[in-house]
């Protein structure tokens, strides 16, 4: 159930917090993403750099960082939107207190309030703290929040006495953690979505094509995006040089005929993602050999291939999802805004080839979503930009 899933872990200032360290490779052989947000007195125990080096992200600790890019302070909120379960273990005294009455002074705290996802507060304390009536109350508050509570093992504790306290084993976690990520119900549960991904080749003769360069990595972004939120996705792809997700299903095709015939046949689909590169044209002779150079014209005649995207939008279905994708060098928003009227779709991820961030074949994405009346900026790598924009679509309902 951990498998391509996305946590934080939060980790605060006990002496259980050397065991984070651990936690975080168990989630990572489970399969899942992790990122770590700390408590300020939780670094005393651990030093940032290990967990930066084995998350293979910056740990999140202040808000106002005085180290780091300004713009790092909004980090709660995207991460907030990233995650699919949010557990602090170890948890503190101090921070349960301030989970239960919204307390947000450090990243950790301020997260909390940000995150969609469920939390797992695993509370770990010494002496007799855990039962003491303070505690008592604040756990019974922030279960009434919905938060999940783990609670401590028994045994010998840090100040040498025995009892309740210890943070639980790793495997116990996990399997609270999977217990949890598999009772979550996503915003497509049920819902049966198409992407189409990669480009398309238009054969002049077997041995020569015209194309584009795409990848395909934004389309199967797309797919694993969709699976996260719950959605059974098919995804029809061109020529991609890209891993496809095990848990979908894929149809492989090559040009742009190839491409519209597959998509017919899930036009009914509750969501369309339009993500693929599509050629405009098409030669109109395709010969069955390969043609001589000293044979050959200085010419090729081309014609327009079928515009899927209209031909959807044509056809759409009420309560279906239409999504289309615009790449543009120049007059980006324009030319995008034009195309989510004619197509008659309900939005388009709009980006510009002009960037340095975005485009063909990279591993990073700048769009802007554009809907009716709505227009919002993501960036990020393409997967981070794949979740934004179907958070933003679907999430927000």
């Amino acid at each position: 159930m951990l498998s391509g899933k996305r946590i934080i872990l939060g980790v605060t200032g006990g002496i259980a917090a050397y065991k984070a360290v651990f936690l975080l490779r168990e989630y990572q052989k489970a399969g899942a993403e992790v990122r770590v947000t700390m408590t300020p007195s939780a670094t005393r125990f651990v030093g940032l750099d290990t967990f930066a080096s084995l998350s293979g992200h910056n740990v999140a600790v202040e808000i106002f960082p005085d180290d780091e890019d300004s713009s790092e302070w909004t980090r709660h909120i995207h991460w907030g939107e990233w995650a699919d379960l949010f557990v602090i273990a170890p948890c503190t005294g101090n921070t349960l207190a301030k989970i239960a009455n919204g307390i947000s002074d450090n990243m950790l705290t301020a997260t909390v309030l940000a995150a969609r996802c469920p939390l797992l507060i695993c509370p770990t304390m010494d002496g007799e703290m855990y039962d003491s009536p303070a505690v008592t109350e604040n756990l019974k508050r922030v279960q009434k929040f919905g938060y999940h509570i783990l609670e401590p093992d028994a045994g010998f504790l840090a100040s040498g006495l025995d009892g309740i306290g210890r943070l639980p084993e790793f495997e116990t976690i996990l399997e609270k953690s999977s217990q949890i990520i598999g009772n979550i119900e996503g915003p497509l549960a049920n819902k049966k979505v198409l992407v189409t991904a990669g480009p398309t080749r238009e054969h002049i003769d077997p041995v020569r094509f015209i194309s584009n360069p795409s990848s395909g990595k934004m389309g199967v972004a797309m797919a694993i995006a969709a699976t996260r939120l719950g959605a059974e996705v098919t995804i029809i792809h061109g020529p991609i040089a890209v891993n496809l997700p095990e848990d979908v299903v894929s149809k492989s095709i090559t040009s742009a005929e190839e491409m519209f015939q597959q998509v017919q046949l899930y036009a009914d689909f509750d969501v369309i993602i339009m993500s693929a590169a599509v050629s405009d044209f098409t030669p109109e002779v395709v010969f069955d050999h390969k043609v001589k150079k000293d044979k050959g014209t200085d010419s090729i005649k081309l014609r327009k291939t079928t515009d899927i995207l209209s031909w959807l939008g044509n056809r759409k279905q009420t309560n279906q999802t239409l999504i289309g994708f615009a790449m543009e060098t120049n007059d980006l928003i324009e030319n995008a805004t034009r195309k989510l009227s004619t197509k008659n779709a309900d939005w388009i991820v709009a980006n510009s080839l002009t960037k340095n961030d975005a485009g063909f074949e990279s591993n990073t994405n700048h769009v802007y979503l554009l809907g009716n009346n709505v227009q919002s900026e993501f960036q990020g790598t393409k997967q981070d930009v794949a979740e934004q924009v179907l958070n933003f679509i679907f999430r927000s309902k």
